[in-house]
């Protein structure tokens, strides 16, 4: 049988969700909680990989397992073997076809900044911290010149090995609640720190120290080097993964409540 899951994790103390050799990984908790729900080794795939301090709300995952558990066995048994910052929020079977990575059509990310002139306590591994002013209308403005099908060579990290650098952007808004801004960016897929680019690229634009034009010089040169800094990892959020209908799965966009 073949089931998925969703899954939320605070990525505060792990590697990242890829299993590692020497470092603590999300991966291996979970494989190692379905595990002892199946009395057997369970190996999972999920639906993107997320990076070391990135957290996620609604990470998805597919095992396969002969164990005659019904749903709520499997989400109650691997929740009570799961560190308190994992947990499953949903189980459900799917057709052998599925794949949580490979079917999936899109997904989408929320980055969350802080931006005040104090530094957080309560949120310091939630949120980037920005104590400069920002310029939202800017930000918003130079957003836009990013959405679409483009080369995205500029926004991936020197190590990524994707083949193809061409996404499809979706989405890609911003928005502020109090002292809170909020980046949401949807694509059919993301090449590696990809989110993190183009938050860096977006803040720089915010604190003026560039135009809004200047993000089309930047898509346009893809070349790395152009694009502001990989913004840091604690305030990235995994917040969806769609699939086609005919799955069934739950439609679902898990925003964190910060604010």
């Amino acid at each position: 049988m073949r089931l998925a899951a969703g899954i939320e994790y605070d990525g505060s103390a792990y590697c990242g969700w890829q299993a590692q050799p020497h470092a603590p990984s999300v991966q291996a908790c979970v494989e190692q909680a379905l595990s002892r729900v199946a009395d057997h080794p369970v190996s999972v795939a999920c639906a993107g990989r997320t990076d070391t301090g990135v957290h996620a709300t609604a990470q998805v995952i597919h095992f396969d397992s002969g164990a005659a558990r019904d749903h709520r066995n499997w989400l109650l048994g691997a929740n009570a073997a799961l560190p308190q910052d994992i947990a499953l929020t949903w189980v459900q079977s799917v057709a052998d076809d599925f794949h949580a990575r490979f079917k999936a059509r899109a997904r989408a990310y929320r980055y969350v900044i802080l931006n005040r002139a104090s530094r957080p306590a309560l949120l310091r591994d939630r949120v980037c911290w920005q104590h400069q002013p920002l310029d939202l209308a800017a930000m918003q403005q130079a957003a836009q010149l990013l959405v679409g099908e483009h080369d995205f060579s500029a926004f991936r990290a020197v190590g990524c090995q994707a083949k193809n650098p061409v996404r499809t952007l979706s989405r890609l808004a911003l928005s502020r609640s109090g002292d809170l801004l909020y980046l949401d960016v949807e694509a059919n897929a993301f090449l590696h720190h990809m989110v993190r680019n183009l938050a860096g690229t977006l803040l720089r634009v915010g604190r003026g120290e560039a135009g809004p034009g200047w993000v089309r010089e930047v898509l346009a040169g893809r070349d790395r080097r152009l694009a502001g800094i990989t913004a840091p990892a604690q305030g990235l959020y995994f917040v969806q993964v769609s699939y086609p209908q005919h799955y069934q799965l739950p439609v679902e966009v898990r925003l964190p409540a910060l604010g």
